[in-house]
């Protein structure tokens, strides 16, 4: 049978990082391929090392720092993930899934989660920015759903709706942010796949035909 981190598992792992840090974070932020700079712009941070969190999967991709930066940026406290665990890395769901139950156990109620994924919109071009209206989890669908296992009320329920998974006033924000600085922000369904190998052409077609933009 599977292993599932219990509750006080996933408290523990919040103590060190309340232990550790000055800050309470209301924003939690993890950075994808490319985006680790990003960081260098919290202000007065403190600094945690993912291996020094109990149970916190510590990514093997070269580029992905392993490190929590807690700390002001713009006029919200902040707390950053720099460096994630992949899945194809070889970590269960649960394991994957740990860092967003301990940002919830700490308070945290908005999340910004970002990465590079390939582009199946033909009007899409390399260097676009996608914010995601809506997502496919095909592993999700298959059986492999980072909510299966015991359910802990405290968290969410057993049966979450995801009619809006997305929240429309992120959304609008984003969209009024793209406008005030000029660029042209596309939107569109991003579809997970497992990895680590790209997709065959046949599969690029699928994923498109099932209405995809990104993967």
């Amino acid at each position: 049978m599977a292993e599932f981190f219990t509750r006080v598992q996933m408290e523990g792992a919040a103590a060190i990082i309340r232990n550790r840090s000055r800050y309470q974070p209301t924003v939690g932020i993890v950075l994808g391929s490319g985006l680790s700079e990003v960081a260098n712009q919290v202000k007065f941070p403190d600094i945690i090392p993912t291996d020094q969190i109990p149970h916190w999967p510590v990514s093997t991709v070269a580029g992905h720092s392993g490190r929590l930066i807690l700390g002001r940026l713009e006029e919200k406290v902040v707390m950053v993930v720099q460096g994630r665990a992949h899945y194809y890395e070889g970590y269960s769901m649960d394991q994957i899934t740990l860092p967003i139950r301990v940002m919830h156990i700490l308070g945290i109620q908005t999340l910004i989660v970002t990465n590079a994924a390939g582009g199946l919109n033909p009007e899409f071009v390399a260097g676009d920015i996608m914010m995601i209206r809506d997502h496919i989890n095909l592993p999700g669908m298959a059986g492999n759903n980072p909510l299966r296992g015991p359910n802990d009320s405290s968290v969410g329920p057993r049966f979450p709706d995801l009619t809006e998974a997305y929240n429309r006033q992120l959304q609008e924000i984003a969209r009024n942010t793209a406008v005030a600085e000029g660029f042209n922000l596309k939107e569109g369904v991003y579809a997970y796949v497992a990895g680590p190998s790209y997709e065959t052409p046949a599969e690029l077609r699928f994923l498109r035909n099932m209405g995809a933009d990104a993967v």
